[in-house]
């Protein structure tokens, strides 16, 4: 609920911005509607609410100077600075998206003694919108006017229109339709087309009006660089003043009172404005961060990208090299080998994992040791059926995994321990490699190769992906910096001695296999990873049973993390490397990963499409990169990258999904019960 919520305040807050400051047109009086014969009498000034069209003509020697687009605070506040000079009145046609990002600028107009009216929220052509969207286009600028200066509005100029000999049929359908509401269309007498920026020469001669002609002239402060209108408006109003002309508002020179045209308006619509305007800054303010966020994930993820990279092609070449060369005591090291497999309710898949087991070419002795942790199926005989001379099957009360392999640890008879999950089948050779590392004393625990077997389906094939492209890289890569935070439940060797020494496993958290291994590490022991090791295991098969192993391993992570932070002041390298790359890349990243999507949406509708298709191809090529690396290290076919980008827009959704729920949990100190996934015995299949 609360991710629900936080995303949609986020999306709330992008569209908006987008929409306010994404849409709005360029100044132009170029409509690209088909003109109408022209009204005949018809003045600049418009009422269209009657059956026949009403309209003011300005009278001789009264001229209004108005102003479209604005404000703009590079252009509004000279303009409000030179009429101020020249003790003259205007009327500024305003963008509801601007007024209500810079509110001061309004209430100067009006302070200077100006007025104000309606330009349309975004410089919509509304004869091209729906009217919903016109609804909208209205109302919202009037919420801005009453947010911004306390008044509404009831002069509207449509964007796009210019003199009334221009009127297209769209603006004549705009008109009758808006007229309900009260509004009065203002047209222009005479169009500086100073949007052009002809000279100054050109807009001040377009501007003025013939003889002692009154009119309504048009300009504006805004939609782009109005330096040529500053300089033209001074001359105007010199020409108009040298031959007698009185200035005014259009609502002077209609003769309307000021209070019909900009009405004061209540506490309430005025709270509102106030509001939305709040909304806006906000808005700009979010989208902002997400942008500054979504630069810092771009450069984290090919920070990642090259870090990984360099590390486990480094770790890879190393691994080349036959045992015996790279120790020369590995080759001969098969000591005696305890493997313990705890299993609730495993029946399906109990017996494959036992027969993998009694089929270990491994030279050394070797006990199976299946504790059944009070299932209530037929695990136990499933196990006993498929053991062989290796295996006993001992039974006990349900306990947990963590107590299920401290039973096994207590019953087992030698120094080499060997954890397997009981969906997970071994390869004959796997026993072999695993506990050859071992060799070396100052090694407490290895990893082995987590492969997925059951493949098959889109699910299979996308934690296939994940395994090899996250789970085994990384490892790769926490392996060459000496500081691996996991050895898997499913395939993982430990000497007995290690652990001893940190109490066995504990069941502190949900993830008892990373808890186990920071703890070693913590104490002082290596741990490495061997990826000639390989075990098959099952994955999730349903987006349920998916969701529920990864909450819990995320979440157990974040409680290992917590429980052993104390590494970030021993200064080894779990301290160092581990904890704080699990922190950026494992939590923080995939929290910030919506921004990715978020914006992937915001600039497929509000910005340019290139550098946003750029941008999320750049991001999909760097993971196909990185996914071809990473299956030619673990020796797999590509053929399953085809599933990749699909991977990018499904999957990874539902992973940060998780780590967010996990987050919230952690954060709320919540204790959550070991949650076990049903398997179907998948994983023999491979």
């Amino acid at each position: 609920m609360l991710f629900c919520a936080c995303l949609i305040g986020l999306v709330a807050a992008v569209v908006l911005q987008g929409y306010a400051h994404h849409e709005i047109g360029g100044s132009s009086t170029v409509s690209e509607g088909r003109s109408i014969p022209p009204l005949p009498g018809v003045g600049p000034l418009v009422d269209f609410s009657g059956p026949e069209i009403r309209s003011v003509t300005p009278p001789p020697g009264e001229v209004a100077l108005t102003f479209d687009d604005g404000p703009s605070p590079a252009w509004t506040p000279k303009l409000l600075a030179l009429l101020r000079r020249e003790n003259v009145p205007a009327t500024f046609f305003v963008v509801g998206a601007n007024a209500a990002t810079y509110p001061a600028l309004v209430a100067d107009e009006l302070a200077n003694g100006d007025e104000v009216g309606s330009h349309t929220f975004t410089h919509a052509d509304l004869s091209r919108v729906s009217p919903l969207r016109r609804h909208f286009e209205l109302s919202l600028t009037q919420t801005a006017l009453a947010g911004a200066g306390n008044v509404n509005t009831a002069l509207l100029r449509l964007p796009y229109s210019s003199t009334p000999a221009g009127i297209t049929a769209g603006e004549l359908r705009v008109g009758r339709s808006v007229a309900h509401l009260g509004y009065l269309v203002v047209f222009a007498s005479r169009d500086s087309e100073d949007w052009r920026r002809p000279g100054v020469a050109r807009i001040a001669a377009n501007a003025l009006p013939p003889g002692r002609q009154g009119a309504i002239i048009m300009f504006h402060d805004a939609g782009g660089n109005r330096a040529q209108t500053v300089a033209a408006v001074p001359q105007v109003i010199a020409a108009l003043r040298a031959r007698g002309d009185h200035l005014v508002t259009v609502s002077a020179l209609a003769g309307i009172p000021r209070s019909r045209v900009d009405p004061l308006v209540a506490l309430g619509p005025h709270l509102q404005g106030l509001a939305l305007i709040w909304s806006l800054r906000v808005a700009v303010w979010v989208v902002r961060a997400l942008t500054l966020m979504l630069l810092v994930v771009a450069v984290l993820a090919l920070a990642r990208a090259v870090l990984v990279v360099v590390l486990a092609r480094g770790h890879a070449r190393r691994a080349r090299v036959p045992l015996h060369h790279r120790s020369p005591q590995a080759w001969t090291h098969l000591p005696s080998v305890s493997v313990i497999v705890p299993a609730f309710n495993e029946e399906a898949g109990i017996a494959a994992t036992v027969a993998s087991l009694e089929a270990s070419r491994y030279p050394a002795e070797l006990e199976v040791i299946v504790v059944d942790d009070g299932s209530t199926d037929r695990t136990a005989e499933s196990a006993a059926a498929a053991a062989g001379s290796h295996t006993m099957v001992l039974s006990q009360p349900n306990g947990g995994k963590p107590a299920a392999l401290n039973a096994g640890l207590a019953r087992s008879r030698h120094e080499i321990v060997v954890m397997v999950d009981a969906d997970t089948v071994f390869e004959p050779d796997t026993i072999a490699a695993l506990v050859a590392p071992l060799a070396d004393a100052s090694v407490g625990a290895v990893s082995g190769n987590t492969k997925v077997g059951n493949r098959g389906g889109i699910l299979g094939r996308w934690q296939h992906i994940e395994y090899v492209m996250g789970f085994n890289l990384d490892r790769r890569m926490y392996a060459a910096l000496g500081c691996i935070p996991t050895v898997p439940g499913a395939i993982g060797a430990f000497r007995r001695k290690a652990l001893l020494d940190v109490g066995g496993v504990s069941n502190d958290t949900l993830a008892e296999d990373t808890d186990l291994t920071m703890a070693m590490q913590m104490a002082g022991w290596k741990v490495v990873y061997e990826e000639s090791a390989r075990a098959w295991t099952e994955a999730p098969a349903t987006l349920g049973a998916l969701w529920s192993q990864r909450y819990r391993w995320c979440y157990g992570t974040m409680q290992a993390m917590w429980k052993h932070r104390g590494a970030l002041r021993q200064g080894h390298s779990l301290g160092r490397f581990g904890l704080p790359y699990l922190l950026l890349f494992q939590v923080l990243l995939p929290l910030a990963a919506p921004v990715v999507d978020i914006f992937a949406v915001y600039g497929l509708i509000f910005l340019p499409l290139k550098p946003v298709a750029a941008y999320w191809l750049g991001f999909n090529v760097l993971q196909m990169v990185l996914g071809v690396i990473a299956f030619r290290l673990d020796g797999e076919k590509l053929a399953p990258l085809w599933a990749l980008p699909l991977q990018q827009l499904v999957y990874r959704q539902l992973m940060y999904l998780v780590v967010f729920q996990s987050a919230i949990s952690a954060l709320g100190g919540l204790r959550l019960r070991w949650q076990r996934i049903v398997h179907k015995g998948l994983a023999q299949a491979s």
